[in-house]
């Protein structure tokens, strides 16, 4: 197998006509990846993905052939279709905070949207709406407007591509507030298939690309606490370290901690135990 990229989480390998995808251990905050793994992150990950996936299959087509991948990868690793993806990143907000918190102070809007004044961290948005930002190779993915993405990929294709990230957010926060989990928001990413099938790729609703949120622990006006990365982003912060490689050794007990949230997550989704049986 030939290895076409090694992102920042993933590594994509090329099989014949298919993708192998492989979640690693690894974590990044602020574009920047830590040098202190997340054991069995990647598997959580791999495995949250699958279980959305089906659920939303009614929803959206998605790039999965099997988890038939090599067995060092087993659990962690699926095999895919290849799609010419789409060249932005599509996020769906429910909730205010993070970047889109922090454009709203500024601007009162988020990609261009207005927002109701007096919002604060947390703040329930009356609506979800769809912030879209760049697909950076290097350095921060920026906020763009919907304007933007028309002009990126049309009209038509930029209506699809925010009607369909904004049901899949519906759709997931719905199912995650039944087992009492707020999915404040969340990025997905679409590619074409060759017959122009619009195709949900990468991960979808994992702890990697949302926020997730214990309900019965949600107050607006202050950081929430969260079964997601948001963790080290925090203690990531709070070392005083300028967001600039190298990143922090993250502490032992600060990796047991995420691992946990992980885990805490994916049993409370999907209902089940870790590791799968």
């Amino acid at each position: 197998m030939e290895l076409l990229h090694s992102g920042k989480v993933r590594d994509v390998y090329l099989d014949g006509d298919d993708l192998i995808l492989v979640a690693s251990d690894r974590v990044s905050v602020y574009d920047v990846v830590l040098p202190t793994p997340i054991p069995g992150k990647g598997a959580v990950l791999t495995q949250l993905s699958l279980w959305w996936f089906d659920q939303l299959a009614d929803v959206v087509p998605n790039h999965i052939i099997s988890s038939d991948v090599p067995a060092e990868w087993a659990g962690r690793a699926v095999r895919c279709r290849r799609l010419k993806m789409a060249p932005v990143e599509c996020v769906a907000r429910g909730y205010l905070t993070g970047g889109g918190l922090a454009e709203y102070r500024q601007t009162g809007t988020v990609s261009g949207i207005p927002l109701p004044p007096g919002l604060v961290d947390g703040s329930k948005l009356p609506e979800p709406i769809f912030t879209p930002s760049t697909k950076a190779t290097e350095g921060h993915d920026e906020p763009i407007s919907f304007t933007e993405v028309e002009e990126t990929v049309g009209k038509e294709e930029a209506a699809r591509l925010r009607d369909l990230t904004l049901e899949i957010y519906r759709r997931g926060a719905d199912l995650a507030a039944e087992r009492g989990i707020i999915v404040a928001d969340t990025k997905v990413e679409f590619g074409w298939a060759p017959d122009g099938t619009l195709v949900l790729g990468d991960e979808v609703l994992t702890s990697d690309s949302s926020r997730f949120w214990p309900a019965d622990e949600w107050e607006p006006g202050r950081p929430q606490r969260s079964y997601d990365k948001q963790f080290v982003r925090d203690w990531a912060t709070s070392t005083g370290w300028d967001k600039q490689a190298p990143a922090p050794e993250i502490p032992a007990e600060i990796v047991a901690a995420t691992q946990a949230r992980y885990i805490e997550g994916y049993e409370r989704i999907t209902g089940l135990q870790w590791p799968p049986a």
